[in-house]
């Protein structure tokens, strides 16, 4: 084992590149929380995260004596640590739709957006590219029936959103269509966000520039 870095701060082993660390980083900065992001290329990471995380894996939260490695878990554990301002609804019933959502993303659309992003030129990309297209078209009049995704208020469930939809140009997907118009609206919304703007990496940041 090596010897683990002892940290005063919150730190946060973020993949700029990924949409997983991304849904992360928009809690972090909504919530305002004083965190040392970490910048890791998965390929070379650091031996620290080795350390740290059995997996080896990105993202990987550390605050002291606590080491978070999923993605949903951290979200959930910022939130409740850091409770202002909410971003799970404080009733049984809006709490359990709210991980219900975040699970039928985790189902629906991030296995395809993995399978564009490894491997964006292979025929298996093209498919998982016109279903992500079609569903994405299919459920934007949702985005809008409220201010935010199926609320009032934005929530943990627009983290996950936020990081797929601010991608759409890398992953070769364009939504032109009338019926992508309430599609259109949410992501200007959601994008000027400060705490959305805040949680851009640089890699990120070009994906849109």
């Amino acid at each position: 084992m090596g010897v683990v870095t002892k940290r005063s701060s919150m730190t946060f082993f973020s993949d700029p590149a990924s949409h997983y660390s991304h849904r992360v980083r928009i809690v972090l900065a909504e919530k305002g929380v004083t965190v040392d992001v970490v910048d890791v290329d998965p390929d070379n990471p650091p031996g620290e995260l080795g350390d740290l995380n059995p997996y080896n894996a990105l993202p990987t939260l550390v605050d002291r004596d606590l080491v978070l490695y999923e993605p949903n878990i951290m979200m959930e554990y910022l939130d409740e640590r850091f409770p202002h301002p909410p971003l799970l609804p404080v009733y049984p019933v809006a709490r359990a739709n709210s991980r219900l959502m975040i699970h039928r993303i985790q189902k629906d659309w991030c296995g395809l957006i993995d399978q564009i992003l490894a491997q964006p030129n292979h025929k298996a990309s093209d498919s998982a590219r016109k279903e992500l297209r079609e569903s994405l078209l299919a459920t934007a009049p949702l985005f809008g029936e409220m201010p935010f995704f199926l609320s009032e208020e934005f929530t943990i469930v627009d983290c996950c959103i936020a990081p797929i939809l601010w991608r759409l140009p890398a992953l070769g997907i364009d939504l032109n269509e009338k019926q992508a118009k309430p599609l259109q609206k949410y992501m200007d919304k959601i994008f000027a966000r400060e705490g959305f703007k805040a949680s851009l990496s640089d890699l990120e940041e070009d994906i849109r520039n």
